[in-house]
């Protein structure tokens, strides 16, 4: 029973958060601003408030305290008193109970209420006025922590980048409707489950991209509609797993689930959302940052602070260039990293986190912070490259450490397989690592992160089978989500039973997923695509919690599912064989594995080099590359590589030096076997939407 004193002693200024050191708790909470800061004692049995005391040291711009005799799970909150001056930035209110940033737990959900607004909704003045309604009973409470968990022998894969597969998955969607023995569907006891992971191992996925699984919380207009974020990238508390992938509440079950994968080698990155908060807009509720200290948080309009820069597309920008907001995100990713053993992060909208206020910086402080970081830049690190801010598109300008998630990549492949003109250009670009927009400053092929498919916008099922998007169910009147796919239908609009329709899109898709394994980078797709996942022309279901989004587990048990999900397999157990296929360097033509054989050269159908007036042909739809490259054993390994995204079958000739050519891979017969072709056999027929592979055979005379 804690014995609350009249006042609480000073404590320390550091660690930031509510810290139990073994004899009580220590609070530490950041406001360069604010004129006063109370922490609230809440009851655990009926939420009520039992103490409230001044934070009575303020060091650094840090308010502390120490409550002597507190203990892991005592509740609490914050009231930050200040100036409510909303033209210059300020919102205090201490009227609303504000959540610690560092928390790192909190007592349950937030309770969408009108008392959680700073200012009167409703009223004439908007922002401007001042509401005095306690929001207490709407708020959940912080939970002070105590991290202990016994994590054995677990040690993280490493698994090498040029290695590396990756799957991007929703814990819910991904496990909804999968059924396993003593697991909860849509939580984390599932994503570890024995059928889940061996369905990872059964396509050789080595890591898992998760969508946000921190805290996040839906916004009240979708509420409202009887929607929901199920995307999660609105985040509340940045060191607070998810409570809805909880089965039982604990956040040892993310720890064991991460465990789990790890035993059987693979990887957990975690999509992060730093770029801004669910508190929105300056029309926004005071849950946490806004309360405060708002202008320091946020990035405030220069000149009309009342106005939060928005170049998030979400309402606000945090403002990374305050030391103390960047070292809250690194907190935040360290104790990810070292408490919860995550392999790396891909962070959601970059290109904000490295903006300084004149503009994009790859010399940010933020990417400066994290490439030098001892922990964290040992960590896998994925930046998806763009904001919908100004100059907000900066792929390929990220430093050295970071890989990028490569639309270029995604935007080429579909254009080339859809029969589109001059894309063969781009597409041996994107083959080759995206090398034209990369390779400098040192950095690898795996640097790109190729991506056909993502949970922003079409499935891969989707992708061959609507050629516009069908957001009605989203409630915006289909306007939503990108309205350019470079999506085909193929003769009909959505689902088909006619068997020539359905030949051609399986050519198509099986065509697609060989482009994205057989092309250096980092591979990644999305989960469901091995075996048809569709959500029916939705390109934008971030709000649907529910079938569209759910993968459906039964396409994967029907003939089609089973023969996709082994043609997946069978295309990353090719790139796993092939160090050609997965180049650790860039090629570039000039280096020479054997004499009179360049690491890469690209083909016309006749066999000789592609030529100025081949790369300039808008009717041109063929693509062959060779590629070769030495093994750490000596030996070369070789693989030709033929494209055609012609209508019609292509006569060609494979090129020398000539050897033997084992066909390992025709898309067009997914269940085709390898097959060795006669010594000097030349002839070959690509079939119309076909993609062949070749290796070289050890013995060959040339090869």
């Amino acid at each position: 029973m804690i014995r609350f004193p009249p006042a609480l002693s000073s404590g320390s200024p550091a660690p930031l958060g509510a810290h139990w050191d073994g004899m009580g708790v220590n609070f530490a909470v950041f406001s360069a601003n604010a004129q006063q800061v109370d922490v609230c004692i809440f009851d655990p049995r009926d939420r009520r408030e039992i103490r409230r005391y001044r934070l009575p040291e303020y060091t650094n711009e840090i308010w502390h305290g120490y409550l002597p005799d507190a203990e892991p799970g005592l509740l609490y909150g914050y009231r930050a008193f200040g100036p409510y001056d909303p033209a210059n930035g300020h919102r205090f209110n201490p009227h609303k109970l504000l959540l610690d940033p560092y928390a790192r737990g909190l007592s349950g959900p937030l309770s969408w209420s009108d008392t959680q607004f700073g200012y009167r909704l409703h009223s004439p003045r908007a922002d401007l006025s001042f509401d005095r309604r306690d929001s207490a009973p709407a708020m959940p409470r912080c939970v002070v922590v105590h991290d202990a968990y016994e994590w054995e022998d677990d040690t993280l894969p490493r698994v090498p980048w040029e290695q590396t597969v990756i799957m991007e998955a929703h814990v819910r969607g991904l496990t909804m409707q999968r059924e396993m023995d003593h697991a909860r569907p849509g939580t984390f006891q599932a994503l570890c489950a024995p059928p889940m992971v061996a369905h990872l191992k059964r396509l050789g996925i080595t890591t898992i991209e998760l969508l946000p699984i921190q805290c996040y919380l839906p916004e009240r207009h979708l509420l409202e509609r009887g929607l929901t974020n199920y995307w999660g990238y609105n985040t509340l508390a940045f060191f607070v797993p998810h409570a809805g992938y909880l089965a039982s509440g604990s956040p040892h079950e993310l720890r064991a689930a991460i465990r789990r994968l790890h035993k059987a080698g693979i990887e957990v990155v975690m999509d992060v959302v730093y770029n801004h908060t669910c508190e929105g807009s300056e029309l926004g509720p005071t849950l946490c940052y806004r309360g405060l200290d708002n202008a320091t948080y946020y990035r405030l309009v220069p000149g009309n602070e009342r106005h939060l820069i928005n170049d998030t597309g979400c309402g606000n920008t945090l403002n990374l260039s305050h030391p103390r907001v960047l070292q809250m995100v690194l907190d935040s990713l360290r104790y990810w990293a070292e408490n919860y053993h995550i392999d790396g992060f891909r962070f959601d909208l970059a290109t904000v986190l490295a903006r300084e206020p004149y503009g994009f910086d790859q010399g940010s402080g933020f990417l400066d912070a994290v490439i030098q970081d001892p922990v964290l830049s040992t960590r896998k690190l994925i930046a998806e490259p763009w904001d919908p801010g100004p100059g907000g598109y900066q792929f390929g300008n990220f430093p050295p450490g970071f890989a990028e998630w490569n639309d270029r990549f995604r935007d080429t492949t579909r254009r080339f397989w859809r029969g589109d003109g001059l894309q063969h250009g781009d597409m041996a670009a994107r083959i080759a690592g995206s090398g034209d927009l990369l390779d400098r400053r040192g950095r690898r092929p795996w640097s790109s992160i190729n991506i056909l498919t993502t949970h922003d916008g079409f499935t891969l099922a989707d992708l061959v089978s609507y050629a516009t998007r069908h957001n009605d169910a989203n409630g915006e009147d289909g306007q939503d989500g990108a309205p350019e796919n470079y999506s085909a239908n193929w003769g009909v609009e959505g689902a088909s039973t006619d068997p020539v329709i359905l030949k051609l899109r399986g050519r198509i898709r099986r065509a697609m997923m060989a482009t994205l394994m057989f092309s250096h980078g980092t591979p990644m797709l999305l989960a469901g695509d091995a075996f048809g996942q569709t959500q029916h022309g939705n390109n934008n279901a971030y709000c649907q919690d529910n079938a569209t989004t759910w993968l459906d587990w039964g396409l994967a048990a029907t003939a089609a599912g089973r023969s996709m999900t082994g043609f997946v397999a069978r295309l990353v157990a090719l790139r796993g064989r092939h160090s050609s296929l997965r180049a650790a360097r860039y090629m570039h033509g000039r280096h020479r594995p054997m004499p009179d054989l360049p690491d890469i050269s690209w083909f016309c159908p006749d066999g000789s080099l592609i030529g100025a007036a081949q790369w300039g042909d808008a009717g041109f739809h063929f693509l062959g590359v060779r590629r070769a490259c030495t093994d750490e054993d000596g030996t070369v390994d070789m693989t030709y590589t033929v494209l055609n995204a012609h209508a019609e079958d292509v006569a060609a000739t494979l090129p020398a030096p000539l050897g033997k050519w084992a066909l390992q891979l025709d898309t067009t017969r997914p269940e085709q076997p390898e097959m060795t072709l006669e010594h000097g056999a030349r002839d070959i027929i690509v079939p119309a939407h076909g993609l062949l592979l070749f290796a070289a055979v050890a013995g060959g005379e040339d090869a």
